[in-house]
């Protein structure tokens, strides 16, 4: 019997193979072929075919059958460094592990050395190192490298050394050469030379690869067939290592029935977990996949524009309510026709968007997934397992036998039409896992998933596979900061260099972020941007850099039926209003809409939002409305408190099952006081709209939550028949808007603390473009999409020469966003990866590793270091739980919904509900609340509340009563109504 039998790589400590009466111990061997069988079923059912184009170049030689062989076989080496004594001496020594594996393991250890495993005197005093770092350091030798530091003297095999440290990297990091280097005196290469040898020919003669041909086809040059072989390693590894899916091998079979069981096991993983590619129907049109509608006119010429094969970058620039994501979806659906993408990923600036975008994917997936019954979509963000909407996902993808069994019948009782048990779209709860929401064929969720992907950090590699895999579709392009735009370039030049697409959608793009995406979309392709002269809204760009514009979206536009199919324009009436504060500022609201109307107030923060919302509720009845006809939204609150209000807004004021009629369900009046998250992507109707001032593409962007739905036009109250958009302006000297922060050393002791949401130049810039354009009346008549690009010119291009205050006020502001740009870009270049030096070289793996201080994209890593998404400090997160007076815990102020606390079992019912409850008691604390004056207690000095679901997290306790912390972040209180507050 070979010695390498006697590696363990997996032992029971769930106890799973030992009540299928299996062994204690799984073999390395058996663990590595259920990992190759697992990459030959993602080759076959889950690449695109242009990730087997760049995998196939770089593994072998250009075909793509010898790829997938030798990429099954360097996977399946991946734990290859678990020989070793600093490994091996672990097993039975986990604090889990109980009578039953310290027995195993003296019975093994017995085996393994009478037949020869180099394991020493005492395992316990070798020196130690991780096992992934073994396999990077040994395996170039053990594959034929013969450089000095493989103990020769020739030259290195570069493409072995690269795919060694790649493997090295399967738990998450990449390891730089030091650190691979560190590993030598962890396992003596003299002694466990023969037998590592053994369990590669043994593995190369089941896998069918010819060991002396492999050097010269291992060349992975290219970075993004890095980046795919390492995330594809990953994904094969936590597969395999489901013990529900795999069964431990016995030392009683063979080999050969190893590998036998391994890809019948692999394949019924892979399908349990339905991450088969998408399959559309090539035939299907815009009728199959949007019924009862026909393609507007730019929307036609974007999908004649888009190249019969190979991937492309669309840029869609349109109003909002245009049907910009409808044409990002059918474009997806055109390009997993031709290019074999295996799904898409939507990419929304807010949860609050993703969640209701996520019914939308929801209902295209119903008619675009062709002949496949189902397929899993994830909702990817921190609070999506809050959500009613993902609860109903993860039902439907039980079966009813599944979910009698656990006692979920309340959840399945006789469906109705829109039950989300009779749906194509569903979710299993392994996608709820960090990172691996990426990897589910259709997916949405916030940008940050994007802008981490091209960072060093804890898994950073799967995170790109999971993208580069599909279409990847970024909405309201216009809404980030440019420290993320820089993060999106890089991440488009990754995404381009592995052959995957990209549609950009935004209302209002400045021709300098157009031109940026376009020479990341180039670089990943090196190739040259190729103008030709052509104007429009759609830009598409093909693989080999060549530009067209089209898509005319005026009123002209007509089917040949004579139907208008382009969006008429849209005409807005601005005018401004010095802000009355908050109780004046209630009244005209009340006043204006009393016979009707539903009016929206956007501001800037929460707390001019919160102050209006007390103000109006305290003289609502004077004017002779409700309380309950007021809603406030903003996103410090409680999700337990805010979802709620969000699934109203858009019940209420969003298209009905029949968009061709008006909603019944929507309101005579209503007044919505609301943060930016109401702007982004929410299809959502107002009458009326009073915004404080901001930049300009955020104002067009809010402009189109006002008579966004023709349908209710008809019925709109006399007064606001005209759209109307009302901005608040804080007055400043010289009858100039107040836009710069407060400074009592410049003279400015009151300020405008919206300073602090949007750059002072970009409000100036924004209030000057507006006037220029003021009529007699000194309102502004504004026309989209006619207006928006010479108005983005105005406030984004080159600054305007302007005399006295107001030219000194866009000097001044102006000098300072010049220096928070470069600062927020270089921040970008330092922290994010591009595929290609400036030079056009391929950036070298060792340019890829990351380790502990980078984080995982959360929270944690070093300060200055860590990946993020946002240049502002990440928030904490904390549960709040009400204490009642009997000194129970419970989720609401009431005491009805006690806290279940206790442990339950992986992926249960139970579980479920727990988590579920607990992420909707889960707030986010904004973190300038730890700092400066009043600052609250550090976290990590909060008392801990001793029950098991609430170890390693941050907990808060609120008096019922008040709402007022009692123990934990104290100082803070927590309001139903009106959310979070210090």
């Amino acid at each position: 019997m070979r010695r390498h039998f006697f590696i363990w790589a997996k032992t029971d400590q769930r106890r799973i193979s030992r009540r299928r009466g299996g062994p204690a111990w799984n073999p390395l061997l058996a663990h590595a072929l259920d990992t190759a069988a697992c990459v030959a079923q993602l080759w076959d059912r889950y690449l695109p075919l242009t990730a087997w184009a760049r995998l196939a170049d770089a593994f072998g030689g250009g075909r793509e059958d010898t790829a997938r062989r030798v990429v099954m076989f360097l996977a399946a080496l991946h734990d290859l460094g678990k020989g070793s004594g600093c490994f091996l001496r672990m097993f039975g020594t986990s604090r889990w592990d109980g009578p039953y594996l310290r027995q195993a393991r003296a019975m093994w250890e017995q085996q393994a050395r009478a037949a020869g495993l180099p394991l020493g005197e005492n395992l316990d005093a070798q020196p130690g190192a991780r096992h992934e770092h073994i396999t990077a350091l040994h395996m170039p030798r053990l594959l034929g490298c013969t450089c000095e530091d493989c103990g020769g003297a020739g030259s290195p095999s570069t493409g072995l050394h690269t795919a060694a440290a790649l493997l090295g990297g399967h738990h998450g990091d990449i390891p730089s050469p030091d650190t691979i280097g560190r590993a030598a005196m962890a396992a003596d290469i003299a002694a466990w030379l023969p037998i590592y040898s053994e369990l590669i020919q043994d593995t190369a003669e089941l896998i069918g690869v010819d060991l002396t041909t492999l050097p010269k086809l291992v060349v992975p040059e290219r970075p993004s067939a890095m980046v795919l072989f390492a995330g594809l390693v990953i994904l094969a590894d936590w597969i395999a290592s489901d013990e529900s899916h795999f069964t431990y091998r016995s030392l009683t079979t063979s080999p050969p029935q190893w590998w036998h069981a391994s890809n019948m096991q692999a394949r019924a993983a892979v399908t349990r977990l339905r991450l088969d590619a998408w399959q559309p129907d090539p035939a299907a049109d815009w009728t199959d996949l949007f019924p009862d509608t026909r393609p507007r006119v730019f929307q036609s010429a974007a999908m004649a524009a888009l190249p019969a094969a190979g991937p492309a970058l669309v840029i869609v620039e349109s109003d909002t309510g245009s049907g910009k994501t409808h044409l990002a979806l059918w474009c997806a659906h055109h390009l997993a026709v031709t290019c074999g993408y295996q799904g898409l990923y939507m990419a929304m600036p807010t949860r609050a968007a993703a969640n209701q975008t996520a019914r939308e994917i929801a209902a295209f997936m119903d008619r675009a997934l062709g002949e496949q019954n189902t397929a899993n979509l994830a909702v990817v963000h921190a609070t999506a397992e809050a959500t009613d909407f993902v609860h109903q996902l993860l039902d439907a993808g039980r079966t009813r036998a599944q979910a009698a069994l656990d006692g979920l019948e309340d959840f399945i009782s006789t469906p109705s039409p829109d039950d989300p048990l009779q749906r194509r779209a569903v979710l299993s709860p392994w996608y709820l896992r960090r990172c691996l929401g990426l990897i589910a064929p259709f997916a949405v969720g916030t940008v940050d998933q994007v802008a981490l992907a091209a960072q060093p950090s804890h898994h950073w590699m799967l995170r790109m596979f999971g993208l580069a895999a599909k279409t990847l579709i970024i909405d309201e392009a216009h809404a980030y900061e440019l420290f993320q735009q820089g993060l999106l370039e890089a991440a488009i030049a990754w995404l381009a260099d592995a052959g995957a697409s990209v549609v950009i959608l935004s209302a209002t793009l400045p021709t300098a972020t157009q031109t940026a995406l376009t020479r990341a979309w180039c670089e990943g392709h090196r190739v040259p941007v190729t103008e030709r002269g052509q104007t429009g809204p759609i830009t598409v760009v093909d693989h080999h850099g060549i530009i067209t514009r089209t898509g005319r979206t005026d009123d002209t536009d007509r089917s040949s039926h004579g139907e208008r199919t382009a969006p008429a324009e849209l005409h807005t009436f601005i005018d401004f209003l010095p802000d009355p504060g908050t109780a004046a500022l209630a009244a005209r609201l009340f006043d204006e809409a009393g016979k009707g109307g539903i009016t929206v107030v956007m501001r800037n923060r929460v707390a001019t939002a919160v102050d209006l919302y007390r103000s109006a509720a305290h003289c609502a009845q004077t004017h002779g409305w409700s309380p309950s006809e007021i809603v406030l939204l903003h996103g410090q609150n409680l999700p337990r408190y805010r979802l709620p209000g969000e699934d109203l807004l858009t019940r209420h004021l969003g298209p009905g099952k029949d968009r061709t009629r008006r909603n019944p369900e929507r309101p005579d009046r209503l007044l919505v006081i609301a943060t930016q998250v109401a702007e982004q992507s929410l299809d959502i109707d107002f009458d009326r709209i009073y915004t404080d001032l901001a930049p300009i593409d955020v104002l067009i962007q809010r402009r189109g939550r006002v008579h966004r739905h023709q349908v209710n036009d008809s019925s709109r109250p006399e007064a606001f028949r005209r759209p109307r958009m009302t901005i608040l302006i804080q007055p400043g000297a010289n009858e100039l808007p107040m836009v710069e922060p407060p400074n009592p050393g410049e003279a400015r002791p009151q300020g405008n603390p919206d300073s602090h949401v949007y750059p002072p130049y970009l409000l100036a810039a924004t209030w000057y473009a507006l006037v220029q354009r003021a009529r007699e009346d000194g309102t502004v008549h504004l026309i989209t999409p006619a207006d928006t690009t010479p108005l983005i010119e105005e406030v984004y291009g080159p600054k305007p020469t302007v005399a006295h205050a107001l030219g000194e006020l866009l000097d001044r502001t102006s000098r300072r966003l010049q220096s928070e740009h470069g600062k927020e870009e270089g921040q970008s270049l330092s922290r994010a990866f591009r595929p290609f030096t400036r030079r056009g070289r391929s950036i070298p793996v060792t340019d890829l590793a990351s380790g502990k201080s980078h984080g995982s994209g959360d929270s944690d890593g070093i300060v200055g270091i860590r990946a993020i998404s946002r240049l502002s400090e990440p928030p904490i997160d904390a549960i709040l739980l009400y204490k009642q007076p009997n000194g129970i815990l419970s989720y609401d102020r009431s005491g009805q919904r006690r806290a279940d606390l206790a442990r339950h079992g992986a992926d249960s019912p139970a579980r479920r509900r727990q988590q579920k409850d607990l992420l909707l008691n889960t707030a986010s604390l904004p973190a300038h609340w730890f700092t400066g004056n009043n600052a609250l207690p550090p976290p990590e000095t909060w008392p801990p509340i001793p029950r098991p679901a609430l170890r390693n997290r941050y907990v808060a306790l609120l008096n019922p009563s008040t709402g007022a912390c009692i123990s934990g972040p104290t100082g803070i209180t927590c309001s139903p109504a009106t959310g979070l507050a210090r």
